[in-house]
């Protein structure tokens, strides 16, 4: 028998799973991403920074219906991988998924950060962070974006400078970081 679950989108899917992880980003569980939110529980995600020839990042503003963290702006695209499923692989699916990209991803690394919103769910994640190139135009896919804008990187950080609440928590960390 399939379960169904509301997913972000106010459509019905297949439940979606997360990997629950240590501080080492070794494996401990499965659980459904929701719950996992609830519990504030590790778990492992991705995020993936694109830019153009110019230099320029590819920013997306999130959709409104997302359960968490709508229309703030953001990173290319974000997610998690599915129990089984490479990071990399998840992060390539989710770039197709979300803009209608895809790119040579290298990794950049990774980080820890939990945030807690309004709605009674925690972020909790060991973020795996990947950056690649492209030329092409997005074909964004609005379930998931409401917008997008390439950006230069010192742009971007003067506007969250003076307005942080416009940006997601891990893509302002991330940006601290390596950008």
């Amino acid at each position: 028998m399939l379960t169904f679950a509301i997913h972000t989108h106010n459509r019905f899917m297949a439940q979606e799973e997360v990997i629950l992880v240590n501080g080492q980003d070794e494996q401990t569980g499965v659980m459904e991403k929701l719950e996992a939110h609830r519990r504030a529980l590790l778990h492992r995600a991705f995020s993936v920074f694109i830019f153009n020839d110019k230099g320029q990042m590819l920013l997306q503003q999130r959709a409104l219906n997302k359960y968490h963290s709508p229309g703030l702006w953001t990173n290319a695209c974000c997610s998690h991988p599915r129990p089984g499923e490479d990071t990399l692989a998840a992060a390539h699916r989710r770039l197709r998924e979300e803009m209608g990209l895809d790119a040579e991803l290298n990794s950049l690394g990774s980080f820890i950060y939990r945030a807690e919103f309004g709605n009674g769910l925690t972020e909790h994640e060991f973020d795996h962070v990947f950056s690649g190139k492209t030329e092409r135009q997005p074909v964004i896919n609005p379930d998931e974006v409401n917008d997008y804008s390439w950006q230069d990187t010192d742009q971007i950080k003067a506007r969250m400078a003076s307005h942080p609440e416009e940006f997601t928590v891990w893509f302002r960390i991330a940006m601290e970081r390596w950008f």
